[in-house]
């Protein structure tokens, strides 16, 4: 088994991104949309606290800025009294005239003239300006937050949308390839891992594509607009505000590698538990028969702890980093203040632009965090990803011929031609393996355990290639053959017969799903299952718990006849599918398989010699060598293996 996954430790892995981009190009025209809705909501975030401060040192606070008193024809904008009109500057500049509010009203200040008190009616010609242009303001400032929320709720849909459908493709494309490997394949995998490839691996991925991929250039976006806004504003309070940039950048850097390899060890963690938790509940009655309860549950508590520590490690750097960052805000937030409050009492900065840039500076740590946040999904996702293209990277899979031929299988003989066969291809488990078995003949396998019986029903299926020699039917190499069309002609009836969650109708259907329900019935009689299952509160409609844990092993098998023989296929392999029957429905079965392999092969591998005496051919294997085959009468004669065999479990049957 693979219980341990390889990462890469890049920091970002780049042929990664673009293998998940990939992915995206179906939806390129949408992303383009939605690239620009994230463009235009950028800029009305960044609108906003500018408007405000348009709103304050132009309005609110206008009546107080320094006036330039220019000729009544001067075609700028400004206000006309007694004359002339006075025109707004800066409040850094030194102009003509100033009004400023003291104990005895709002007082007029112009060089070289008294003060002059202004009465209500002066005062409104001065405030001409400022209802009309803050209502202007306000409207704009509602209308961007309300194309904001448009455009953030079209991206929410449609990004998850899109997200869900990427999601969907990956996840049916992992378990197509998955389907597609050979048994050599699974050999090596846990299933509780490849589960977790399929269902939560993808789900990190859909995260990162609803989380990261956009918003990533939404916020790096932010920042630029934040910094370019500031230092157009003013560069002395901009440069001020950004010297704290770099102690977060570090921070941002050291925290993401300790995060980064948190999450790894994280989903390489959870991933074993998966697999333990799996394995053990699949293995149940196992545990239970041995009294292994507490030995599997100690080992489950270990990972747990293991899985709970790395849990901790990783709420401790969170807790350290995010307290750490919003430390440093508050205090260039307080730098600001400081330093800009000095400056607007100096008359050196107007008010608006000190609110403006608390409010830039409180927006431009959201995106840093936002960037730290969505550099961890994308560690996770880059973890997940890496764990599924391991996946749809291997490529043991049987391969298909680029032209299959067309074979007859009913008609064809079976023939192994100097074969030899080793699951790790050191060992070889079968060796020089040669044989013929003519159409319609029943034949059987026997050998002690780990002779390579099942080994040549795999190979003849094609669930592992051979290394040497070549397997034919009907003349023409399996490897030659369309794999599908090969396996259709066999069926498969083992001892461990897995059952599907469903009904009995469900499980017998799957060899061919559009079968009648009198095809059904009539398979279910071959066999004898009808009666049982008749008997049951549901019939044919009873549920079946995973496994078939509610059904006896003999009625397990009896379904597994009637599922392969619905197939109807032209080989009929029994891998020691009678060895957990009682006598009686053995008698049943002993009954059905002679009327239903009159026309068809038949391969049995059998511990009991009784159930194959009648076979044309018995081959007999040790330790991969076919050391005898014949008749059950021929084998008897030679007085060799087999009839050392038969003579033991007649002895054993006696006793």
């Amino acid at each position: 088994m693979m219980h341990d996954e390889q990462f890469t430790q890049k920091p970002v892995d780049l042929p990664l991104i673009r293998r998940l981009i990939g992915y995206t190009r179906p939806y390129r025209k949408l992303i383009v949309v939605l690239a620009l809705l994230m463009l235009l909501s950028t800029f009305l975030e960044l609108l906003r606290p500018y408007v405000l401060k348009i709103a304050i040192d132009d309005h609110i606070n206008g009546l107080y800025k320094p006036m330039a008193v220019v000729a009544a024809d001067d075609p700028r904008d400004g206000f006309l009294f007694e004359g002339e009109k006075y025109l707004r500057l800066p409040v850094q500049e030194t102009g003509d005239a100033q009004i400023a509010k003291t104990p005895e009203g709002y007082v007029l200040r112009r060089l070289g003239a008294a003060d002059r008190v202004l009465n209500e009616e002066e005062l409104r010609i001065f405030r001409a300006q400022d209802p009309i242009r803050l209502f202007q303001l306000g409207g704009v400032f509602l209308v961007a937050i309300l194309i904001k929320f448009l455009s953030d709720y079209l991206q929410v849909l449609w990004l998850n949308r899109t997200s869900q459908s990427i999601i969907l493709e990956i996840r049916q494309s992992t378990f197509s390839h998955i389907l597609g490997r050979s048994l050599r394949f699974f050999d090596k995998q846990a299933t509780g891992r490849l589960v977790t490839r399929v269902t939560n691996d993808t789900e990190n991925l859909n995260e990162m594509y609803t989380s990261v991929l956009l918003n990533l250039i939404r916020d790096v976006l932010l920042l630029i607009g934040i910094i370019l806004v500031m230092l157009r504003m003013d560069l002395r309070l901009a440069l001020m505000s950004l010297s704290i940039t770099p102690v977060i950048l570090l921070m941002s850097v050291f925290f993401r590698k300790k995060i980064r390899d948190n999450f790894r060890r994280s989903r390489s963690k959870l991933s074993a538990i998966n697999a333990n938790l799996s394995e053990n509940i699949s293995g149940m009655s196992v545990t239970q028969a041995f009294g292994k309860e507490e030995k599997v549950f100690g080992k489950f508590h270990t990972m747990n702890r293991d899985y709970l520590d790395i849990a901790r490690e990783e709420v401790f750097l969170f807790s350290v980093f995010r307290p750490s960052v919003e430390m440093i805000r508050s205090l260039g937030i307080a730098l600001l203040l400081w330093f800009g409050g000095a400056h607007v009492m100096g008359g050196l900065l107007e008010f608006g632009v000190l609110y403006a840039f608390i409010d830039y500076l409180q927006r431009f740590f959201e995106p840093i965090l936002d960037l730290t946040e969505q550099y961890n999904i994308l560690q996770s996702a880059m973890a997940s990803s890496e764990r599924i293209f391991q996946v749809l990277d291997t490529d043991e899979a049987i391969p298909a011929p680029a032209r299959p031929k067309p074979f007859n299988a009913r008609r064809g003989r079976i023939v192994f031609d100097k074969v030899w066969f080793a699951y790790d291809d050191e060992n070889w488990v079968l060796q020089d393996i040669s044989f013929v078995i003519e159409p319609g003949q029943t034949v059987a396998f026997v050998g002690a355990t780990g002779a390579g019986k099942t080994s040549i029903i795999n190979l003849m299926a094609r669930y592992y290639d051979i290394q040497k020699g070549r397997i034919t039917i009907d003349g023409v190499d399996i490897r030659d053959m369309d794999l599908n069309a090969l396996r259709k002609e066999i069926g498969v009836v083992l001892q461990d017969v897995f059952m599907f969650s469903g009904t009995i109708r469900d499980n017998i259907l799957v060899g061919k799903p559009d079968a009648s329900c009198e095809e059904m019935i009539e398979v279910s009689r071959y066999v004898n299952a009808d009666p049982f299952i008749r008997r049951l509160p549901h019939g044919y409609d009873e549920k079946v718990m995973e496994r078939g844990v509610t059904l006896s092993s003999g009625e397990r098998q009896l379904l597994a006849f009637a599922r392969t023989l619905l197939a109807d296929p032209a080989i009929l392999v029994l891998d020691e599918a009678t060895a957990s029957i009682d006598t009686n429905t053995e008698l049943y079965i002993q009954d059905a398989l002679q009327k239903i392999s009159r026309d068809r092969t038949t391969i049995a591998i059998a511990h009991r010699l009784s159930t194959i005496q009648s076979a044309d051919r018995i081959f007999v294997l040790a330790k991969g060598h076919l050391v005898e085959q014949g008749t059950h009468d021929e084998l008897l004669r030679e007085n060799g293996l087999y009839s050392i065999l038969h003579r033991l479990q007649a002895q054993t049957q006696a006793s």
